[in-house]
């Protein structure tokens, strides 16, 4: 896999989320949403599989439980769409989410060795994710861990409308 430092054209450097597949969330959700995109712009390692080209631009929307990558090269120009089935992700965004949802509130009334078992059971869940997505992705983008990782916790923010 090819580095994910700027200059480098296998990467993204631009990534939409349709607003119209995106329910209300709660701050802290909107909050993970942000630092998952500059994050994913910042560093990142995306190819999409046969293409030469990039740097990449990335719309992510959902259509009928799928979730559309509409990616395109960095001026617009169609690269290709890819939809992926959600459903092997539903129990572990449904766990992902419980977990979240007592992390944040531990933060802010437990002590630190709770939040820090919690941390540690929703890191567990979150790196599940991404391996999940990785596999699924990869016929059609090769993306490394950390760009998975980066994903995942978008597909989460667009999950959360169901």
């Amino acid at each position: 896999m090819t580095s994910g430092k700027p200059g480098n054209p296998q990467r993204l450097v631009a990534v939409t989320l349709d607003e119209n597949s995106i329910g209300r969330s709660s701050r802290d959700i909107e909050h993970e949403r942000a630092v998952a995109i500059y994050d994913l712009i910042e560093e990142n390692s995306f190819a999409p599989v046969d293409h030469d080209g990039g740097p990449y631009a990335l719309n992510l929307s959902m259509a009928e439980n799928r979730l559309v990558f509409d990616i395109r090269l960095e001026d617009g120009k169609p690269v290709m769409t890819h939809l992926l089935s959600l459903t092997p992700f539903k129990r572990i965004v449904k766990d992902y989410f419980m977990i979240c949802d007592s992390y944040y509130e531990a933060i802010r009334t437990a002590t630190s060795d709770r939040i820090e078992a919690i941390d540690m059971g929703r890191r567990g869940l979150h790196d599940e994710g991404s391996r999940i997505l990785q596999e699924r992705i990869k016929r059609k983008v090769n993306v490394d861990f950390g760009t998975a990782r980066r994903l995942f916790t978008l597909i989460c923010v667009l999950h959360w409308k169901g």
